[in-house]
């Protein structure tokens, strides 16, 4: 699908300190007809402003002023994307936009491509409780849900937007989603690669996740609900 459009979306909260890169990156990068997707929620320090100035004919902004939430940008992007490939990734320049043409090469034999940082040649760089975390909820999706796959928590994706006429975006919630994402598709017949990457902890602005211990172990029991609920309600 090399001639393709594709569709990345971005989902940001003050993320001016990296958008214009990351953005540049993507243009760089993608060989593809292009197109950049920025979610905005309403972010303070004026991240969909930014996006805005840079007056790039490949880039959409989408300001959401009454709605937030991670699952829910994407899946509003997704609606308003144009590509036959939509895919997406964290804003926060943690994830390589020079993989995507690797991942690209794939998209003619399988349905979705994730940017994985569990199988060989990935590696997760991110501090010892995020990973280790991280690596908990990852072998829990294993042992309850199956289908081999390393990264089910990853965020990172190509997909073919057709996809979407037989599995409905999950609602809500925030990494979790793409748990119950990538299980569908499997469940639906979707056939899925996962691609190594190394995942570097941000340069700059804030983590979302980082800075409050008790709500990242909130995060991930939510995490292990959502887990349980899809194994025994499917």
């Amino acid at each position: 699908m090399a001639g393709n459009k594709i569709s990345i979306i971005l989902p940001t909260y003050n993320e001016k300190e990296n958008i214009v890169r990351l953005i540049e990156e993507l243009c760089r990068n993608i060989k593809n007809p292009l197109e950049v997707v920025v979610v905005d929620d309403d972010s303070p320090d004026l991240t969909w402003k930014v996006a805005e100035e840079m007056n790039n004919p490949q880039v959409n902004v989408i300001r959401r002023k009454d709605v937030r939430g991670l699952a829910t940008a994407i899946e509003r992007g997704i609606k308003d994307a144009k590509g036959e490939i939509v895919g997406w990734m964290d804003a926060d320049m943690c994830m390589p936009p020079s993989l995507i043409p690797e991942m690209v090469k794939f998209m003619d034999d399988y349905d979705l491509v994730i940017g994985s940082r569990y199988i060989g040649g990935g590696k997760d760089n991110r501090g010892f409780f995020r990973v280790v975390t991280s690596r908990i909820i990852n072998f829990y999706a294993g042992l309850l849900l199956g289908f081999d796959i390393k990264d089910y928590d990853s965020g990172f994706i190509l997909m073919k937007k057709k996809i979407f006429e037989k599995v409905a975006f999950p609602s809500g919630g925030y990494g979790d989603y793409f748990i119950e994402l990538v299980y569908k598709c499997k469940k639906s017949g979707c056939r899925l690669k996962e691609v190594p990457y190394i995942f570097k902890d941000r340069e700059k602005g804030v983590s979302k996740t980082a800075g409050n211990v008790i709500g990242f172990l909130r995060l991930g029991l939510g995490y292990i609900f959502r887990i349980t609920r899809l194994r025994f309600s499917s």
